[in-house]
């Protein structure tokens, strides 16, 4: 009976160690030394190196001059065939659903498409006074909620790159125009953990936006809420806030991600409607 527990148990322990390894190796996309996977992973050095150098066999690592190991094309590969955009989506769709329910106002799910970000699931509020946005929708970057949780939060060079490629323009007296502006915001932003568009957008509409992050802390996609003025007041910011902080966590935890360091552990006839984000 032992020895069937035992030969049950081993396989589980083997795939254990290489999915260890594929994590490492993903945080570390310039490669990781074998003394150093077998630290970081706790695999002894020779068993790391038979898993390393089969890994290597078969196209899912590969290692470069200096003996650094890193993800192979095979493996690359096999991730660039899965639909990251349907996952994300189906992930998030409970958690969006719980947050509309609770809040009854409108959500919003986006991602990064260039300087924009596109909105990829919307739930509208059902008061007859709400918010619109639609699936398919890109906004600007600076002026939503949404495209400053993305931008505040992006990888430092992808972030550079798009600050230095903005073209601005004012939707509302209230829009930021200027990069140092934009600037001072996003670190705001990094502060709090969430992003506000206060009338920017859309005069009268307030949005409350947070990052989905991955394990490094980067964000992969955003959600927002968002509502007349009048609904979102001064007063209920902080509250809203913390319902879309917590959102956007379970997300990120639904997806497989965890994040120590992040903020984000964190609850009549026909309708008038204008767009917001």
């Amino acid at each position: 009976m032992r020895r069937s527990r035992e030969s049950k148990s081993a396989p589980v322990g083997v795939l254990s160690k290489v999915l260890k390894i594929f994590d490492l190796l993903q945080s570390h996309p310039f490669g990781l030394d074998l003394k150093t996977i077998s630290a970081e992973a706790g695999i002894n050095k020779s068993t790391a190196y038979r898993f390393l150098a089969h890994l290597e066999r078969e196209g899912y690592l590969m290692r470069d001059d200096a003996g650094s190991y890193m993800l192979g094309m095979k493996l690359l590969q096999l991730g660039a065939r899965g639909n990251h955009r349907t996952m994300l989506e189906q992930a998030a769709a409970p958690v969006l659903r719980d947050l509309w329910k609770a809040t009854e106002e409108t959500i919003n799910l986006g991602v990064l498409d260039g300087r924009q970000v596109l909105y990829t699931a919307v739930l509208e509020s059902p008061h007859a006074f709400r918010l619109v946005s639609k699936i398919g929708m890109r906004r600007p970057l600076y002026s939503t909620a949404l495209g400053k949780a993305l931008l505040a939060f992006a990888p430092d060079e992808e972030k550079a790159h798009l600050l230095s490629s903005l073209n601005f323009q004012a939707m509302t007296p209230y829009t930021l125009t200027s990069l140092m502006q934009l600037k001072s915001e996003l670190e705001n932003v990094r502060h709090q953990g969430y992003a506000l568009d206060n009338e920017e957008n859309v005069m009268g509409a307030r949005c409350i936006g947070a990052p989905i992050l991955n394990a490094r802390g980067e964000a992969v996609a955003a959600i927002s809420l968002s509502a007349p003025i009048t609904r979102i007041s001064t007063e209920k910011i902080g509250m809203f806030a913390a319902a879309v902080r917590d959102a956007a966590a379970e997300i990120a935890a639904r997806l497989g991600f965890h994040h120590p360091d992040s903020k984000h552990r964190l609850n009549e006839d026909s309708p008038v409607q204008t767009e917001a984000g």
